[in-house]
C-alpha cells in the first residue's frame, strides 16, 4: 500500500490553511491569485486528488456518485449494486447505476456524458469497466475520482478493491481432484473479463500441481450467462470421453450445465458433478444445490465505495474467498465411468 497526499499535506507544502485549500477546491472567490496558484502548484506536486467526502464537504457538489459496469449475470450484478447502496446510504450519497458496453467505440464518451449530465462526484467500476482503456482514459483526463473493483491491470492508477481468482479456482479444481475426478471440463468467463483467465490459470495450475496433463478439449469458451453454460455443457457431454466434472466460471454457465444434464438424464452428482463460483443466490436456487466459490461480492463492492467516498489514501483491499461445499459435487463413482 502506498500513501496518496491528502488536503493536510498540501496545506503544508502551499504553506496555508486546510480552510484556505478547501476555498480553492470549492473554486471560491475570495482567494488570492497568487494564493491559488500556490496551492495548486502544490496539488500537482503531491499528485493530489480531493476525496468524494472532501469534495462534497467543499460545497455545491451533487452528492451522488455512480457505479459503471457491463456484466452478464443479473445475480451477480444485483449483489455489486446492494454492496455500494449500502455504503453510499450510510454516507447519505445518491447511487447511479449505469450500464455500459465495453466494445463500443464510443463507450469513453457514454461516460463523459454520464459524469458530464449527472454531476457525479465519483465513480465505481466493476470489472470489465474497471479494466476498460477509453473508460480510465476519459476518468482521468476529467479528473473524476474512482475506485475499481477486481482491475487486472495498472494497479497503481487508482485505489481497488479484488479476490484472489487465481486462488480461488486453483481450490476448487483441487477440491475436484482430491474428490476423485481426472477429466475436468472447465468453461471459461467472457473474454473481456481479465478474471476469466485468472481462473483459467488457476485450473491449470492445480491441474499440474496434481500431475494431470492440460487438455485444450476440456476448456470451452464462455459469456457468463445461462446460455454459454449450455452450450459448453452440449459439447463437453457429446464428447466420447466425457469429463467426470465441470467446473464453470460462474454460478449462471454452472446452471446451464445442469439443465442439459437434467435434459440427457445424467445424473448429479453420481454421474457428473458440477462446480461453479460466485456463490450468487442462484446456486441455492437450482437443484441440486451448487458447490461454488463465495466471492464476497457484496462486501468487495461495499467497501469500493467506502473508498471512494472517504479515501484521500491509494489502498489496495484483498478479501478472502471461501469454498461452499454442496449437493452437485461428489467423490467419483466407478460406476459410471466410459
Amino acid at each position: 500500500m502506498s500513501e496518496r497526499a491528502n488536503i493536510k499535506d498540501v496545506s503544508a507544502r502551499a504553506n496555508v490553511s486546510v480552510k484556505t485549500v478547501s476555498r480553492v477546491l470549492n473554486n471560491h472567490p475570495y482567494v488570492k491569485s497568487e494564493t491559488r496558484e500556490r496551492v495548486e502548484q502544490a496539488m500537482r506536486e503531491l499528485g493530489f486528488r480531493p476525496s468524494v467526502a472532501a469534495r462534497i464537504l467543499a460545497g455545491n457538489k451533487s452528492g451522488q456518485v455512480a457505479l459503471i459496469y457491463d456484466n452478464h449475470s443479473p445475480y451477480y450484478m444485483n449483489q455489486v449494486q446492494m454492496g455500494c447502496w449500502e455504503a453510499c446510504h450510510a454516507a447519505r450519497i445518491r447511487l447511479l447505476a449505469q450500464p455500459v458496453d465495453v466494445a463500443d467505440p464510443l463507450v469513453g464518451d457514454q461516460v463523459r456524458g454520464l459524469v458530464t449530465e449527472t454531476h457525479v462526484d465519483g465513480v465505481i467500476l466493476s470489472s470489465p469497466v474497471t479494466d476498460c482503456v477509453p473508460v480510465l482514459t476519459m476518468l482521468e483526463a476529467m479528473d473524476v475520482p474512482f475506485v475499481r473493483i477486481s482491475p487486472g491491470t495498472n494497479h497503481a492508477l487508482t485505489s481497488s478493491v479484488f479476490m484472489d481468482d487465481t486462488q480461488a479456482a486453483d481450490d476448487m479444481t483441487t477440491y475436484l481432484v482430491n474428490r476423485g475426478h481426472r477429466v475436468i471440463g472447465f468453461i471459461k468467463g467472457h473474454p473481456n473479463h481479465m478474471a476469466s483467465e485468472e481462473r483459467l490459470f488457476g485450473y491449470r495450475r492445480a491441474l499440474d500441481r496434481a500431475g494431470i496433463a492440460y487438455e485444450p478439449a476440456l476448456v470451452a469458451p464462455g459469456e457468463f450467462d445461462f446460455d454459454s453454460g449450455v452450450a459448453a455443457a452440449r459439447r463437453f457431454l457429446g464428447q466420447p470421453r466425457r469429463p467426470t466434472a465441470i467446473f464453470a466460471s460462474n454460478d449462471d454457465m454452472a446452471a446451464g450445465v445442469l439443465s442439459v444434464a437434467h435434459d440427457m438424464g445424467i445424473a448429479v452428482p453420481a454421474a457428473l458433478s458440477v462446480a461453479g463460483f460466485d456463490d450468487t443466490t442462484l446456486a441455492r436456487m437450482v437443484w441440486p444445490q451448487l458447490t461454488t466459490v463465495h466471492q464476497p461480492t457484496r462486501e468487495l463492492a461495499r467497501a469500493a465505495a467506502e473508498l471512494l467516498i472517504g479515501g484521500d489514501t491509494l489502498i489496495h483491499r484483498r478479501l478472502d474467498h471461501r469454498l461452499v461445499e454442496r449437493a452437485s459435487v461428489a467423490a467419483i463413482n466407478a460406476d459410471f465411468l466410459s
